[in-house]
């Protein structure tokens, strides 16, 4: 995932918020996973490769994992361009276009189980140069 687009778009998540994620080397990772929260739910973006991305709206409880939902609201699957673009795009909840469906999520909703930690995680908090300053998350 190194297209030049991507980058641009990742670079705008991080300045909207989102938490990042990198599961395998940061040179090459696995899946690179996005989070951005909101006080009911929660917005998910999963990146696998260039042409194959999820995103999907779940709802946040305490102790809800946003990377195993229960159930979503919306769900896309495309390249990393659209699926950014799309997630990017999603009205914020609340709003008069904001999807409000109950859906049951798509295996592609979900990390693979033999995924592991992930190496790197970048606050949704911190803004800056990332990973330079990523923490592995505790699990």
């Amino acid at each position: 995932m190194h297209s030049s687009e991507i980058d641009h778009l990742l670079a705008e998540l991080r300045r909207q918020s989102w938490g990042v994620w990198v599961f395998g080397p940061k040179t090459g990772p696995d899946v690179v996973a996005a989070v951005r929260w909101w006080p009911a739910c929660a917005d998910v973006v999963m990146l696998r490769g260039e042409q194959d991305a999820t995103a999907f709206r779940t709802s946040a409880t305490p102790g809800s994992d946003p990377f195993a939902p229960e159930l979503v609201s919306w769900k896309y699957h495309s390249s990393a361009v659209w699926t950014l673009r799309a997630a990017l795009g999603l009205p914020e909840p609340g709003h008069t276009q904001a999807p409000i469906a109950v859906l049951q999520p798509d295996r592609l909703c979900f990390l693979p189980p033999n995924l592991g930690r992930p190496f790197t995680y970048r606050p949704r908090s911190t803004v800056g140069d990332w990973p330079r300053t990523a923490q592995p998350v505790p699990h």
